[in-house]
């Protein structure tokens, strides 16, 4: 029965997807932010890790996420908008770790995370995407701990799965789990996901609906 429930929402979000998702804006500045009246998943992450490609996957598109040729590229807030009538906005952040960033780049790029993590009531959830072949690096343990500080739960996906043997991506996923377990913000529930193959997809997708728009929304 949970199975076949599973199924269900996996179904439902499928089909909210599926429908209307298009590009807003981008907002280099706090001031540029659209008025805060949906909830919103903000996707955060190493630059490279995969973000765009997952924006992809998970809205069925080819390209509503443009993945930069140069890491660390993208220094605003992109937000895409799901849903007709509008239900939710999917926030991707500017990738973190990038080191031929000046310091001045850097600073700002902390500034403006750190002030709309704060600031943004509706802030549903965030996503931390995690590189599946690299396991947590320090610019990821700084990013959950700004999420702990600020208090806006996360949920962890480990990404390009497909990249990597099965024992190994076990040993990574039980690592992740362990430090997770020591930030108070963190979702106990790993997300294992590849883009490129499908894999997790389809369940990341329902956990994010239920997130924005809880679980009545998927029956």
């Amino acid at each position: 029965m949970e199975e076949r429930d599973q199924q269900r929402r996996e179904k439902r979000a499928a089909k909210l997807f599926s429908g209307h998702v298009e590009f807003l804006l981008s907002a280099p500045q706090l001031k540029f932010l659209p008025d805060p009246t949906v909830p919103e998943i903000a996707f955060c992450g190493r630059s490279n890790v995969g973000k765009s490609s997952l924006l992809n996957a998970l809205t069925g598109r080819k390209s509503i996420a443009r993945a930069s040729v140069t890491p660390g590229r993208t220094q605003e807030l992109n937000f895409f908008e799901v849903g007709d009538p509008l239900q939710f906005r999917l926030v991707d952040m500017p990738g973190y770790g990038f080191a031929k960033a000046p310091v001045s780049v850097v600073d700002k790029w902390k500034k403006l995370v750190r002030s709309y993590l704060r600031g943004r009531p509706v802030l549903a959830r965030n996503l931390v995407l995690v590189d599946s072949r690299h396991g947590l690096k320090d610019v990821d343990r700084e990013m959950m701990k700004m999420l702990d500080e600020a208090a806006v739960g996360y949920r962890i996906v480990l990404t390009k799965t497909d990249k990597i043997k099965a024992s190994h991506l076990d040993k990574v996923a039980n690592q992740v789990a362990e430090e997770a377990k020591k930030h108070v913000a963190a979702y106990p529930e790993l997300h294992l996901t590849s883009a490129e193959k499908g894999m997790g997809i389809d369940a990341l997708r329902a956990a994010l609906v239920q997130d924005a728009l809880g679980q009545d929304a998927l029956g």
